[in-house]
């Protein structure tokens, strides 16, 4: 199955988060982060949303920061994704 949003939606996979610090101590499960870095899977076609045009700035492949709790999580063929609004999208990581 593939997703494919509307309007200005963006599917996301989240990256993984490390699970050791820098000094080498691992991380238990409940002490790690939602990871807020994530990797757009596929991109909606923009257009008019709320009586305002809308293009997309972010295309499939970016890595973008978001927001920690934003978004609609779904598992789809096993795999969990999140689609958010590209006004969701804090920052693309270059």
């Amino acid at each position: 199955m593939k997703i494919k949003p509307l309007a200005d939606r963006v599917v996301i996979k989240t990256v993984e988060a490390e699970e050791t610090t820098k000094s080498g101590i691992i991380l238990a499960g409940s002490a790690k982060e939602k990871p807020q870095v994530a990797e757009v899977v596929a991109v909606g076609p923009g257009g008019m949303v709320d009586g305002k045009e809308v293009e997309m700035i972010v295309k499939v492949g970016d890595k973008v920061l978001t927001s920690k709790y934003s978004g609609t999580e779904v598992k789809v063929d096993g795999e969990e994704c999140t689609i958010v609004r590209q006004s969701d999208i804090l920052a693309i990581v270059e």
